[in-house]
């Protein structure tokens, strides 16, 4: 490295003096060449002009490897030295411009690009670690349970009473399991757009009533009191299979936390170009922070109602109404329920 350095110098010295020499020998050729000149006088003078040609390319060497090494070789080895540190793993590198020497445009937008980059890494990476984490703990506590139900069935002599209850123990937790992984295999292939919207136009009220016969059973058994106002005609052009995952989530979780005896209002409704439905119970509701994370991965505000879900359903709805072009929103208060709002773009007949 060190002997090529030192060739590449001796060939920018060498190109300077070319050119000053092909300057000075131009120079005298058209102001002299009128001059009636001795020639003793002009071989006294040549090693003279020699001499300061050979100064002056050394000078503008080193004036040129000046500008070049504060100009290109510190702005260039802070880049290298952080793509580097990214190389490795460490994603907290930043490049401050502000410290080059002199600050270069192109050299500016380089670092601007770099340090967005390792944020985006950095974001990801810890994304990634709390995935990790997060499903080794959503399936560890399941696995755990069906480990211990079937120690249980082991057991000689047990009343068939018993065994039907750690055989259903057993089932609940597979059942939780498969939730978990096809709700984490369906988010990653909508986050990598895998799955693909198959936009058609359909009636969203006559949807919604669907999915909420599909919660009969689930509200009869809490003793639920349902009030539904479907509006008539309202037709979106979306994908009718992925909006039943936004309104079927969004129903279980209004059963989920809403008490016995307790209220789930649903509508449908128009505002202007817009569709809106609206999922509203009466359940514990949540502070403004927990309503601030609701729709990250694996997040539960009330840990109460673990085990009924793992955390994915209002992140897949996110997900979902994000891929469809739409908004939601969530209203809710410590004790007076929530309100989550799902606005469409309505197709105008």
């Amino acid at each position: 490295m060190k002997r090529e350095s030192c060739l590449f110098a001796l060939w920018r010295y060498a190109l300077f003096f070319l050119m000053i020499c092909f300057v000075v020998t131009a120079s005298f050729l058209l102001f002299f060449s009128f001059m009636d000149l001795e020639e003793a006088a002009v071989r006294e003078a040549a090693p003279l002009v020699f001499g300061n040609i050979l100064l002056l390319s050394l000078f503008c060497c080193v004036i040129e490897w000046l500008l070049h090494h504060f100009t290109a070789d510190i702005p260039v080895r802070h880049i290298r030295e952080a793509a580097g540190r990214i190389t490795s793993g460490d994603f907290s590198v930043r490049i401050n411009a502000a410290e080059f020497p002199v600050i270069s445009a192109d050299y500016r937008a380089i670092a601007e690009d770099i340090n967005r980059m390792a944020a985006e890494l950095s974001e990801t990476e810890t994304l990634r670690t709390d995935f990790v984490s997060n499903v080794s703990h959503e399936m560890k506590t399941p696995l755990a349970v069906i480990r211990n139900y079937a120690v249980m069935l082991k057991q000689q002599g047990l009343a068939e009473e018993e065994r039907q209850e750690y055989a259903e123990g057993i089932d609940k937790n597979v059942q939780s399991m498969t939730e978990l992984i096809t709700n984490i295999l369906r988010l990653s292939k909508l986050n990598h757009q895998q799955i693909q919207a198959s936009p058609v136009s359909f009636d969203l009220g006559e949807q919604v009533t669907e999915c909420i016969l599909g919660f009969d059973e689930a509200m009869s058994r809490k003793d639920i009191r349902l009030e539904a106002e479907i509006g008539e005609r309202v037709f979106v052009m979306a994908d009718p299979e992925l909006l039943t995952l936004v309104w079927n989530n969004l129903l279980s979780n209004a059963v989920k936390f809403t008490p016995e005896k307790g209220l789930i209002a649903v509508g449908v409704s128009t505002d202007g170009g817009d569709a809106l439905v609206t999922v509203r119970d009466t359940g514990c509701g949540m502070d403004e922070a927990t309503g601030r994370h609701i729709f990250d991965q694996f997040y539960q505000g009330d840990t109460s109602h673990a085990a009924e879900g793992n955390g994915l359903g209002l992140a897949l709805v996110k997900r979902v109404i994000d891929l469809t072009g739409g908004e939601i929103s969530v209203q809710s208060g410590i004790g007076q329920g929530s309100v989550f709002t799902v606005r469409l773009r309505r197709e105008l007949r």
